[in-house]
């Protein structure tokens, strides 16, 4: 028999699952942890902590990754620079862009790019987004791992 508690557990991980939809669904939108808070009626501090019990990093981080994945599918595409894949995946900053996916990647989005264009050429994509997902937590690849 679930407590009180329980169901309100419950509910509040609805509202998590909600907030983590929205983010991979709109990732490209300005988004910042207070609207977020805000459509779930929750205050921004709460919703962080809450945030990274469920889901083991902060709004902020995962919302970052999200759009790392995109950039990183844009730039395999290889038909847009990288200021113009920051901006298409949602990001103001070029420098915190460029800083962020290198941190995850574990190297540049111009390099990234380069060689991306070599050597995923012919993999079908499931297997490509399965080995070039990004690693979160600031756990990037060995310095000098090669994406091919």
């Amino acid at each position: 028999m679930a407590t009180d508690l329980d169901e309100a557990r419950l509910r509040e991980l609805a509202l998590l699952r909600r907030v983590r939809d929205r983010m991979d669904r709109d990732y490209a939108e300005p988004l910042d942890v207070e609207a977020l808070a805000r459509a779930v009626h929750m205050s921004a501090g709460h919703l962080s902590r809450q945030f990274k019990i469920a889901y083991g990093e902060s709004p902020y981080s995962y919302l970052m990754t999200r759009r790392i994945e995109r950039a990183m599918t844009l730039l395999r595409r290889g038909d847009l620079s990288v200021t113009e894949v920051c901006l298409e995946v949602g990001c103001a900053s070029l420098g915190t862009f460029s800083s962020r996916f290198t941190e995850l990647v574990g190297m540049p989005p111009s390099v990234y790019r380069r060689e991306a264009q070599h050597g995923l050429a012919g993999l079908p994509s499931l297997v490509v987004k399965s080995v070039t997902r990004p690693v979160r937590n600031r756990e990037a690849r060995p310095e000098g791992a090669s994406i091919a």
